[in-house]
């Protein structure tokens, strides 16, 4: 009655079958995980943005990566911007989409460390591969406040840090990078800058993350899931299907044929 199932396509179709259900499931986890990683975010980032300010030297130091319960959280440090060694960081958008480059800009703590500060967007002027017009930050001793950030890395962006870039142009916004560019001691992470405000608002500030939605991922997970239910009901339908027409085949074979009409 299914010996059909014995043969070489419905054994590589059975076998599809098995493969892809648990495919399927790992799929909705993978699913299920961002989410949960999401919604975890979203609280960090909640907390971080709703907590005073407190210095920038208390939450990080020199080779030390910035902590996750740390991301976004407001800091504040005072020294002085050095302009000479400022660089931009390339393929940059703002919040209308339009791409130009972030400004990074070391600042010289008291203690003669450097903590980098990326001082929000500023447009092209011209091609990417010529370095901008920017507008100079405030003059002498200067209390800044931001949002601390964790190191960009290729692995953890997507970003390629391509090599032989034009002169003071980066892709990746990377704390030990800028160590051994400016041999100097360089705290871990970096800051985006939300206040003094910019003189004739720019460089644009980068405005704060949103920590509101969770995506579709739950929604994706339930669709994976449905999948994966979805594909042994599948299978057994074509088998039935497949019964039966072999056996209505069988019949009409089976079935004797009608003699002509004598006229």
């Amino acid at each position: 009655m299914y010996r059909f199932l014995l043969s070489r396509q419905w054994v590589i179709l059975t076998l599809i079958t098995l493969a892809l259900i648990p495919t399927m499931i790992e799929l909705g986890f993978w699913q299920l995980h961002r989410h949960e990683h999401k919604v975890a975010l979203n609280h960090v980032i909640s907390d971080s943005l709703a907590a005073k300010p407190v210095p920038a030297e208390s939450l990080t130091a020199p080779g030390r990566a910035v902590g996750r319960d740390d991301l976004y959280r407001r800091v504040t440090a005072k020294g002085t911007f050095d302009t000479a060694d400022e660089v931009v960081v390339r393929r940059r958008t703002n919040s209308d989409e339009e791409v130009g480059f972030h400004v990074l800009t070391p600042f010289v703590l008291d203690d003669g460390r450097v903590l980098m500060v990326n001082r929000g967007w500023i447009p092209a002027d011209g091609a990417q591969t010529e370095f901008p017009k920017i507008p100079a930050p405030a003059k002498g001793e200067t209390t800044v406040t931001g949002r601390l950030m964790a190191d960009e890395t290729t692995a953890g962006s997507g970003i390629k840090d391509v090599r032989g870039l034009p002169d003071r142009m980066v892709m990746l916004i990377n704390s030990e990078q800028q160590a051994k560019a400016l041999r100097k001691e360089v705290l871990g992470g970096y800051v985006e800058m939300t206040a003094p405000e910019p003189r004739g608002d720019s460089p644009e500030l980068i405005a704060e993350p949103d920590h509101s939605g969770i995506g579709p991922h739950m929604a994706y997970a339930i669709q994976w899931w449905l999948f994966a239910a979805g594909v042994p009901v599948g299978w057994v339908v074509l088998v039935r299907r497949e019964r039966r027409d072999r056996a209505e085949a069988a019949e009409a074979e089976s079935a004797p044929e009608a003699e002509p009409a004598v006229v």
